[in-house]
């Protein structure tokens, strides 16, 4: 079975684990996680420093665009690599979907996408942090906020994905978190030219 280019990127996001290129089309076991209720979640310990969470409230294809690039490129993040800023410009601005970046100390630490669907369903799409906050304690801080804010408004159940590829703190911290595998599935990437290739206009990490 195919999935696109590569199930570690486009639908299946957290923080990953540089895979080697000649690997790169090995099987990938897809799991898929979900929360059904708020009181499943189970917070992370607050780091040190804690991180300041702002929503980006206004539409910004480059800001956007910075963030997937600069916390993807070294995942193997390649479904956006070929959008322009229309095509940014268009996924951005729905009101279903909220940007959201922690920063410390005014630097910014890493964020997630939430997309919010039919029957109250809301995805964590993309989450991630920057290569110089990880290892810090912030990814089970950033996740505990992500699925706090999913939980706002008439949220019936919050869900995500991840795979074998992504590094092995990955699927442990979803699960801490409360998540649950409620399916999980086999699938071979398709070979991708892009991988590892900026998007144009990516500024370095």
């Amino acid at each position: 079975m195919s999935v696109e280019n590569n199930p570690c990127s486009s639908h299946h996001r957290s923080l990953s684990q540089r895979v080697p290129a000649l690997s790169l089309l090995e099987p990938v076991t897809i799991y898929y996680l979900e929360m059904r209720a708020p009181e499943e979640l189970r917070p992370a310990v607050t780091p040190q420093i804690e991180p300041t969470l702002m929503r980006v409230e206004w539409p910004c294809p480059a800001f956007s665009r910075f963030l997937y690039t600069t916390v993807g490129q070294q995942w193997q993040w390649t479904d956006r690599l070929h959008w322009d800023e229309a095509h940014w410009m268009r996924y951005l601005n729905r009101t279903e979907l909220e940007t959201w970046v922690g920063y410390v100390q005014g630097a910014p630490a890493g964020y997630f996408e939430l997309e919010r669907q039919q029957e109250g369903n809301v995805q964590i799409v993309y989450f991630g942090l920057l290569p110089q906050f990880i290892g810090r304690g912030l990814g089970g801080y950033l996740l505990t906020r992500a699925v706090e804010r999913a939980w706002q408004g008439d949220t019936h159940r919050v869900w995500v994905h991840t795979c074998s590829r992504d590094h092995p703190a990955a699927l442990p911290n979803y699960q801490a978190r409360g998540f649950r595998i409620y399916q999980e599935e086999r699938v071979r990437p398709l070979p991708d030219a892009a991988v590892g290739q900026p998007a144009p206009g990516a500024g370095a990490a």
